[in-house]
C-alpha cells in the first residue's frame, strides 16, 4: 500500500495522500474530543500523541500536529494508522441510496472542482465542497486550512470563479457558504 505525503505552507499540517479512498464522498473536520468519535479513522488517528486536528476526504487526510510534536514521530504513526484502517475497514457503512441525479452543469461544475480546483486547494491543507447551483450561482464551502483564510475569497473570486466562468457559460458566479 502507497501512502504519499505533501507539505502544505503551514509546518504543522501534512496531507496523506493513500492510494484508496477513505472515505466515500464529502468531508469531515475534526478539532477536537467532542466530535472525532463520529468518525473510526479519525479515532484511530487522534490516538496518536501530538495530533491536534484532523480533516478527511474522500482521497486524502490533513492532519495538523501541536507546534511541540515532531513530525518525525508522529507523521510514521498517522500513517500506521490510516493503513491498519484501510485494512480492516470501517465500521459505519452507510448507503447513498436515493440521491438524485446531478444535471449536465452540475456534473461539468463537478468535474471541473475535482479536476482543476480541489488539487490547487488540497496543497494547502484544505479543500472547496460542491454545494449547490441556482440561478447561476455556484455555492461551495471552504474548508480544512481554507475555512477562515484570509486569502480564500481571493482564491474563490479570482481563481475558482474564473476558471468555472470560463469553461461553464451558465456560471455567473461563485459564493462561499458556511455549513
Amino acid at each position: 500500500m502507497l501512502i504519499q505525503t505533501q507539505k502544505t505552507p503551514d509546518e504543522n499540517v501534512i496531507n496523506f495522500f493513500p492510494d484508496v479512498n477513505v472515505a466515500k464522498e464529502g468531508r469531515a473536520d475534526f478539532y477536537d474530543a467532542s466530535n472525532y468519535k463520529d468518525s473510526f479513522l479519525a479515532t484511530r488517528i487522534f490516538d496518536v500523541e501530538g495530533v491536534k486536528s484532523v480533516f478527511i476526504t474522500a482521497d486524502m487526510v490533513s492532519v495538523t500536529k501541536d507546534q511541540n510534536a515532531n513530525w518525525e514521530d508522529v507523521k510514521a504513526q498517522v500513517m500506521a494508522q490510516i493503513m491498519e484502517y484501510i485494512a480492516v475497514g470501517d465500521e459505519s457503512d452507510d448507503s447513498d441510496e436515493g440521491e438524485a441525479k446531478d444535471s449536465d452543469v452540475v456534473k461539468n461544475i463537478k468535474g471541473l472542482l475535482d479536476a482543476r480546483i480541489r488539487p490547487a486547494v488540497h496543497q494547502d491543507g484544505g479543500d472547496i465542497i460542491f454545494k449547490s447551483f441556482e440561478d447561476g450561482v455556484v455555492y461551495v464551502e471552504m474548508i480544512g486550512n481554507c475555512n477562515g483564510c484570509p486569502y480564500a475569497m481571493v482564491t474563490l473570486k479570482e481563481g475558482v470563479e474564473k476558471v468555472l466562468k470560463s469553461y461553464i457559460k451558465e456560471v455567473k458566479s461563485v459564493e462561499a457558504v458556511s455549513d
